[in-house]
């Protein structure tokens, strides 16, 4: 009798037909190191995929100079944006209304250029046209100026469907104010209701070291949940009053008035 382990070699594949325990122990063993090449493989590919995946998750990282005031500022609004944005449906109505007039404007650039008339004769034309260009650049500077200000989202009201504890989401949207001031290190975030006389609000501040390390790499989920926090006590009804405001002072770490 000859040990089936032994005998199994890819050039010695003769197997007596007359003895069929051999013949099944010889096929079980073949199964069993088949069966143990392709899990073996299959771990070596498990693996390859985690470190690929972990390698994905590194460079996804975001990473900014932090001495770019303005690039720091729309990576925050960018990121608070995207957090009230999980709980609320935004509303386009005011940007629709800006881009009408820029178009509008535009348009009446483009007539003053390409009119069919020849030159002096479109004198009255393109006098007109840039009258009505200079008008409209000014109203939309105007609401950029005056009804935008700090704002970086306004919100739909929530469906009165929607089961939420504080019924002034069903009847008015969130505006969402920002400011990071020059030479700064506090970030504030300002979450109140759209057009409902003397809203209430909910204020935090937070200092920009807390989600950007010396490197500039960005606490993107840090940023979220802070934000989305926040939200939490507008929609619980938890307000802020002027006097409890409180601006951290200058070198301080604290985030926010607790």
């Amino acid at each position: 009798f000859i040990n089936p382990i032994i005998s199994f070699r890819p050039q010695a594949t003769a197997v007596p037909e007359n003895d069929p325990t051999l013949t099944q122990s010889y096929h079980q063993i073949k199964s069993t190191i088949m069966g143990r090449s392709s899990s073996s493989k299959n771990e070596e590919t498990k693996q390859d995929d985690s470190n690929d995946e972990e390698e994905e998750e590194e460079l996804e990282l975001l990473q900014v100079d932090v001495g770019d005031v303005i690039k720091l500022k729309q990576i925050l609004d960018e990121t608070t944006s995207a957090a009230v944005l999980e709980f609320q449906k935004e509303d386009f109505r005011l940007d629709n209304m800006k881009l009408a007039i820029m178009t509008l404007a535009c348009l009446f650039a483009c007539l003053a250029q390409f009119a069919p008339i020849p030159f002096p004769d479109s004198r009255p034309v393109l006098g007109i046209c840039c009258c009505i260009y200079f008008v409209l650049s000014g109203v939309l500077q105007a609401i950029v100026t005056f009804l935008d200000k700090d704002c970086i989202l306004i919100t739909k009201p929530t469906d009165a469907r929607a089961q939420k504890s504080n019924p002034n989401l069903h009847q008015y949207g969130i505006r969402v104010r920002t400011d990071l001031p020059r030479f700064s290190e506090y970030y504030k975030v300002i979450l109140e209701f759209e057009k409902m006389p003397n809203t209430v609000k909910v204020v935090q501040t937070w200092s920009v070291g807390n989600f950007f390390d010396v490197d500039g790499y960005f606490d993107e989920i840090g940023m979220t949940e802070a934000v989305q926090g926040l939200y939490k006590r507008l929609e619980k009804g938890e307000y802020d009053k002027d006097e409890d405001v409180v601006t951290p002072p200058e070198g301080s770490a604290k985030s926010k008035k607790e």
